[in-house]
């Protein structure tokens, strides 16, 4: 029911009461926001507030500066590691002036030391990447190969005897190791890329002229060659033989085999035979150690007054041919 009036000459009062905020997530009924600086919590506790997660949907620039300041590590500086070992001095720092050289006469024993040093390391270095390429490659023995050719004529018969009525000839091409100690006997065609047998080009014409044998995949080794052709006079043929070097090897270039002493050799060794030239001829750039300043030799061979190291294998790769083969001269 509703509440009686108020007896007459009495002053009524209205109060207005507010309704509750919501009760902060994670705190107990009752409670109330902690003031700066206070201690709130159970004993051995964090205290409200500190460390705590960030507020669902409060975007990270809002953050304190101090907070965030505490929540990222300091970086530590870097701890000085001791040094292994001191630069060695470059052979232009060990030269001594002019000047000094003509005050002290006895400094001529000094730059002659030096001279050796070069000489030494020059050396050094060579035997290091001979004993590196030996190492790479598997062992290899030298073996003296003998080489048979022969033929047989066989003449024409008359008529009403047996036998071919056209005289031929055949020619045999054989050969195997010299003193080899090893029970396993190598084919005779296992030693060569090719085979080419040249014959008189007068006699045979210009499409039977030639005989020729290239290793395939697929090749098949044998002991031997013949080859069988009609004819009862004297023919001159030329044997060409291409050897299979493993590893490959390669024919300089005139200018630069004359230049580095190197004719036929692997690839290898022809890019240790350059470098050494390189080296002692002192074309490296002092600066730019990457770089080659070419010579008077290396502008008329590579046609540039400077190149890159690695530029080297491209540039020469031009300049590598195969090596010759082996011209064995027979009259059959």
């Amino acid at each position: 029911p509703p509440p009686p009036p108020p007896p007459a000459g009495s002053v009524s009062h209205t109060l207005f009461l507010s309704p509750l905020p919501p009760q902060r997530p994670g705190m107990p009924p009752g409670s109330r926001m902690p003031m700066a600086g206070l201690q709130v919590g159970p004993q051995g506790a964090p205290p409200y507030g500190a460390a705590s997660p960030m507020r669902p949907g409060l975007p990270q620039s809002m953050m304190d500066p101090f907070r965030k300041r505490l929540l990222t590590p300091q970086a530590q500086p870097p701890l000085a590691t001791p040094r292994r070992g001191v630069k060695r001095r470059k052979m232009a720092d060990k030269v001594l002036p002019q000047r000094i050289r003509e005050l002290v006469p006895e400094s001529q024993a000094y730059m002659d030391l030096l001279a050796f040093e070069r000489k030494l390391d020059q050396t050094i270095a060579r035997k290091r990447m001979e004993i590196q390429e030996a190492i790479k490659k598997p062992l290899t023995q030298k073996r003296k190969l003998r080489i048979y050719i022969s033929n047989t004529f066989t003449p024409a018969k008359e008529e009403g005897e047996g036998g071919e009525r056209v005289a031929s000839w055949e020619l045999r091409v054989e050969g195997k190791l010299l003193e080899d100690p090893s029970k396993q006997k190598r084919k005779f065609s296992s030693f060569f890329k090719s085979l080419v047998i040249e014959l008189d080009k007068e006699l045979y014409g210009p499409d039977n002229h030639l005989v020729e044998w290239h290793r395939l995949p697929t090749t098949q080794e044998t002991d031997g060659f013949q080859v069988k052709r009609p004819g009862d006079v004297n023919v001159k043929c030329t044997l060409l033989l291409m050897l299979d070097h493993q590893p490959p090897q390669y024919k300089l270039d005139p200018r630069l085999a004359r230049l580095l002493g190197v004719h036929t050799q692997t690839r290898a060794s022809i890019m240790q035979a350059l470098w050494l030239y390189i080296k002692h001829n002192k074309l490296q750039d002092s600066h730019e150690k990457e770089y080659i300043n070419c010579n008077r030799y290396f502008r008329q061979i590579f046609n540039c007054i400077r190149m890159r190291f690695s530029e080297i294998p491209m540039k020469l790769a031009g300049l590598l041919q195969h090596p010759d083969p082996i011209i064995i001269n027979h009259t059959i």
